[in-house]
């Protein structure tokens, strides 16, 4: 919905807290930090603690927090706006990129080349509104050209959603320009990936996942999300899918055969209705 919020949605969230539930916002969204959401969530009306919110850019620097990547003492080059480099200077891992370089031209004239740094471990390839060739150009070089260097996405969404307007490409976009140059396979950390999952369950100590239920909009990250990791699911006609496409009345979205939730609503607020 871009930057509008669905009506009776703050009186949910007060009713589900005043009802014993935890809450947790979980979006492949990686262009802001947990700190950018937080404030997003205040313009919006919402109350949400910074501890309950976990982006994708959050899960990129959480995955090289655990796998000990600062400790090779290499650098991630980033594709993608300023959450995943706000997050990966909370963890210390140094990064360039990102933002600094959306004006970036490679030089395309007679012996034209890109110069890399070849202490770079890691590409992180994020939703970028300022996608260009250079990037493009240098994360290939890096994916290419630099032995174990890893090639990191936020999430694989086809579409998003940046006005209350209509569908924008998504991630997967971004991605798909760099799978397309180097014929490798991104590690996922976003939804449907467990990454996010696993960190709240190990760190609010969930032993029994069925008892956590994902909400969202979408089937093929939202509840695919949910299936995947052993929650219950439920899907909100608030979004993405319609009810025509869930009940099958419709064509499916390439992605989303055969992904059914558990239960659905037109919105979360049907939860006290």
């Amino acid at each position: 919905r871009g930057d509008s919020c669905i009506e009776g949605i703050p009186n949910v969230l007060e009713k589900l807290r005043a009802a014993g539930k935890t809450l947790f916002f979980v979006t492949n969204n990686s262009t802001k930090s947990r700190a950018g959401y937080k404030s997003k969530f205040t313009e919006l009306g919402l109350s949400v603690e910074p501890e309950e919110i976990f982006s994708s850019s959050f899960a990129a620097a959480a995955y090289f927090e655990q796998t000990k990547f600062k400790e090779t003492g290499k650098k991630v080059y980033v594709i993608g706006e300023k959450g995943i480099g706000e997050e990966l200077d909370l963890v210390g891992v140094p990064w360039f990129g990102g933002e600094a370089d959306k004006d970036k031209k490679a030089n395309l004239g007679s012996g034209g080349t890109v110069e890399i740094d070849h202490d770079v471990g890691a590409v992180v390839v994020g939703f970028d509104r300022n996608i260009n060739y250079y990037k493009m150009q240098y994360a290939q070089l890096c994916l290419n050209e630099l032995p174990g260097c890893q090639f990191v996405a936020t999430n694989l969404d086809r579409v998003t959603h940046l006005t209350d307007a209509q569908e924008w490409a998504g991630n997967g976009t971004m991605v798909g320009a760099i799978k397309g140059c180097t014929g490798m396979e991104p590690i996922l950390v976003g939804k449907p990936a467990p990454l996010m999952v696993d960190y709240i369950a190990e760190k609010f100590g969930i032993k029994d996942r069925s008892r956590i239920c994902m909400v969202g909009d979408r089937l093929d990250t939202d509840i695919a999300f949910g299936r995947n990791n052993g929650m219950k699911t439920c899907l909100t006609l608030s979004g993405v899918t319609t009810e025509p496409e869930l009940l099958e009345q419709a064509p499916r979205k390439a992605g989303t055969e055969g992904i059914q939730p558990d239960f659905y609503v037109d919105t979360i607020n049907d939860f006290i209705a």
